[in-house]
């Protein structure tokens, strides 16, 4: 009995960070096993609430508090609509004439890469899912390896985020490092040209590039590009008409609470649909397919199982603390030095919240505040650089990124295989990333 509790009181008091790597090593060990990602994630939910000293009780609570959050069902809601949106553009041709019209200029290694960096500039959540079935459909033939089809989607589908404003992420990396539009964009616009050299460098040069143009298209049988890509525009200035419009009431009327950060694009991704609509009509029966369909609820349960392990990464400890919190003290308890801080403390929380927004949220506000209440412009901008680009390669490896594992799963594809392949890539911006913060340090001197 004495043994069990010693053992329990062991387990309890290591480290933050074994804690949280270890619940990621076991959503990993378990969908190998298992084969089942949502109940990998789930187990691993439990495992680090409990691990952490959450009760069984308290555990309950903060997985309602998740899935009922208004919030969370406006997330669901925008995962339903990239599934719906993705289902009507196959049903009405526009993805097959899509495929065609970007397949008819440049080569099937281009067009694999072009096809998810156009639908990346949504910042929708999941919006990998939606671009899979294109670049599927780039290998008529199924030539290339899922595996590869599934790193190339998710690389590609995320080389804007370092910078574009539309990106949640982004507008609190600027608003907490005190950065406007301008200085943040010119700081981190390097980062997506590094990305996209990686990316070809690791991953396009594996695919055979095939001819210029697909075969049996006439130039003149190429559909034009931009007609069909009207969706993904409806989508980006309703965003941006939302966004603007409501800041534009909040600066008016002083007391107007905060909008769902997800609702300006779920209000964009049902114009989109409505226009897609207007302009190739299905009928009912084929709409009654697209709403209802297994493929579309399967991804809703993942989603929402992916949530629930979130709202432990953010939920206070029994002690009252945050666990990125407690992270930071561990971390300066253990003497480690400032920049590897700046480095490893968004990389983990990347890897653990799986979302830009929540690596961002967790690492940036410590980071920041280390560096003074006055730092110089060379520090805050070779500081934030590099806390951006660690933090990002987290994320983007980590086994409950939304986007990860929904590419897995559309192609079929182990999760561990898929991060396993873009290890590399990734190590390349984590090296481009330490050269763009010495270099802006060197500048700034």
């Amino acid at each position: 009995m004495l043994g069990g509790l010693r053992l329990i009181d062991l387990l309890l008091g290591m480290p933050v960070l074994v804690k949280v790597l270890g619940a990621l090593s076991l959503i990993l060990a378990l969908s190998r096993v298992c084969k089942h990602l949502t109940i990998a994630v789930l187990v691993a939910a439990v495992v680090l609430g409990l691990w952490s000293g959450h009760s069984p009780a308290s555990m309950l609570d903060i997985a309602w508090q998740r899935v009922s959050s208004f919030e969370d069902l406006v997330l669901l809601f925008v995962v339903l609509e990239v599934i719906w949106l993705s289902s009507q553009m196959a049903a009405t041709g526009v993805m097959e004439d899509l495929v065609k019209s970007v397949r008819g200029r440049v080569s099937r290694r281009t067009s694999m890469a072009v096809l998810p960096a156009v639908i990346g500039l949504l910042p929708m959540p999941g919006g990998a899912l939606f671009s899979a079935p294109l670049v599927d459909r780039c290998d008529e033939n199924g030539e290339v390896h899922p595996g590869l089809k599934a790193q190339t989607n998710h690389w590609f589908r995320h080389i804007w985020e370092y910078w574009w404003p539309l990106y949640p992420g982004v507008l609190l990396a600027m608003q907490e490092a005190k950065l406007d539009i301008w200085q943040f964009v010119l700081l981190q616009l390097p980062l997506t040209l590094f990305a996209i050299g990686a990316g070809y460098l690791f991953l396009l040069r594996r695919i055979e590039g095939g001819t210029r143009r697909a075969s049996g298209l006439a130039g003149e049988d190429v559909p034009a590009f931009l007609p069909l890509v009207l969706p993904i525009i409806v989508v980006i200035a309703s965003y941006a008409v939302v966004r603007l419009s409501y800041w534009g009431v909040r600066t008016a009327w002083m007391g107007v609470p905060e909008m769902n950060r997800y609702l300006p694009m779920a209000l964009g991704l049902l114009a989109a649909i409505l226009v897609l609509q207007a302009r190739r009509p299905i009928d009912s029966r084929r709409w009654w397919k697209i709403l209802f369909a297994r493929r579309a609820m399967a991804m809703l349960i993942i989603v929402a199982a992916v949530r629930v392990y979130g709202a432990f990464i953010d939920a206070e400890l029994p002690g009252g603390q945050p666990l990125a919190e407690l992270l930071r003290f561990e971390m300066a308890a253990w003497g480690i030095p400032l920049i590897a801080i700046v480095m490893l403390l968004p990389l983990v929380s990347g890897l653990a919240t799986g979302l830009s927004i929540g690596f961002v949220g967790a690492s940036f506000p410590i980071i920041v505040s280390l560096l003074g209440p006055a730092p110089s412009t060379g520090a805050l901008l070779s500081t934030v650089v590099l806390a951006y680009g660690f933090g990002y390669m987290g994320m983007l490896l980590s086994p409950v990124h939304v986007c990860l594992v929904v590419t897995s799963e559309h192609f079929e594809t182990r999760l561990l295989r898929n991060m396993a392949g873009l290890l590399m890539p990734a190590i390349a911006m984590l090296i481009a990333a330490f050269c763009m913060h010495s270099a802006v340090a060197w500048i700034f001197h």
